[in-house]
């Protein structure tokens, strides 16, 4: 795999990294997700999950949902251009792929996404960009697998680069880079799902967070943590007191 990556980034024509990064977010989108609905439906029926909300997909919502998402994973097939485009200009120089060192690319890169998208999805919650950009993926009043790439196209380029930025600073592997768009598309399934696992018992996870952030648009802004909403409500009160 590490010979192959190290091929494609060093010899591959652009349009063939295009292609075959365009096909990833194919294949993670549609065989994952449907694969993801299926264990949530399994789940139910087996008691191990709940529907958080028993209301169905408003008419043509999931039709509407994936073209959206097409326009965003042609969008994304661009994301490996500038990945490239530092590597082969030494800019960027990746780390050797061990063991070690993919668990912390993950890391980092899951940890920069964090403040990535929280710093985007506010941005994209100020009237202007709310109404004219943002609007779309919040058409999904109650979310599904498929509205997770349910974007307008200007929000997916920003989502976009959350590699490229953590290339510009670190050296992740090129391993852990390739399976970020895999770690990252399970959270967000588990945050669109409209499913928790009754287990748990907790009723504020994942998706219960993001349902709540459709439903009221004003609240719950993070990705994956809620800790970056309980930072920002920390310093306000903080800020109140003095």
């Amino acid at each position: 795999m590490t010979d192959l990556l190290n091929h494609a980034f060093f010899s591959w024509s652009w349009a063939e990294l295009w292609v075959i990064s365009f096909t990833y977010f194919l294949i993670l989108y549609f065989i994952l997700g449907g694969l993801f609905q299926r264990s949530c439906q399994l789940l139910e029926k087996a008691g191990f999950a709940e529907k958080i909300e028993m209301q169905a997909p408003s008419p043509g919502q999931i039709k509407r949902e994936i073209i959206n998402s097409l326009v965003s994973i042609i969008i994304f097939g661009f994301s490996v251009w500038p990945v490239v485009w530092l590597c082969r200009n030494e800019i960027f120089q990746p780390h050797a792929d061990t063991p070690i060192a993919i668990l912390m690319g993950l890391l980092l890169l899951n940890v920069w996404n964090e403040i990535h998208f929280f710093l985007v999805h506010r941005i994209m919650h100020l009237p202007f960009f709310f109404k004219n950009v943002h609007l779309v993926h919040h058409r999904s009043r109650i979310p599904t697998v498929w509205s997770v790439y349910s974007f307008h196209w200007f929000e997916a380029l920003l989502l976009s680069t959350v590699p490229t930025i953590l290339c510009i600073v670190f050296s992740p592997p090129l391993l852990a880079i390739a399976l970020y768009p895999l770690n990252s598309i399970l959270f967000n399934f588990a945050g669109h799902c409209n499913y928790r696992l009754s287990f748990l018992g907790s009723k504020e996870g994942l998706a219960s967070r993001h349902i709540l952030h459709h439903k009221k648009s004003n609240c719950n802004y993070g990705f994956v943590s809620g800790f970056p909403d309980q930072f920002v409500s920390w310093i306000r009160q903080n800020n109140k007191s003095k």
